[in-house]
């Protein structure tokens, strides 16, 4: 049974693999990639802290890999109370308005 776990792994490594050769990512592709979660990544479209491109009219959020290897290596702030101060001062705002 372990061997077929790791066997199992292995070909989810393999996929994760060839997945990763995508230009364009999802939120789904974009989880596994970074290993962020996806409520993660949806608070950071939401604060527009992550590259998105042109996603205004389209539901589905898309990303372009390489703008996301640049902000990865830029070393963005994602913590969860950075976040939250964020997403605060964006309420704050929204109210005075």
């Amino acid at each position: 049974m372990e061997e077929k776990n790791k066997v199992t792994q292995l070909l989810e490594e393999i996929k994760f693999l060839l997945g990763s050769t995508k230009k364009v990512l999802n939120v789904d592709d974009l989880s596994k990639y970074t290993g962020l979660s996806k409520s993660k990544i949806y608070k950071l479209t939401q604060l527009k802290l992550i590259p998105m491109g042109n996603n205004k009219h389209i539901r589905q959020k898309f990303f372009d890999k390489d703008e996301i290897d640049i902000w990865l290596m830029g070393e963005p702030n994602i913590s969860d109370d950075f976040l939250e101060a964020e997403f605060n001062k964006q309420l704050l705002k929204n109210k005075r308005a």
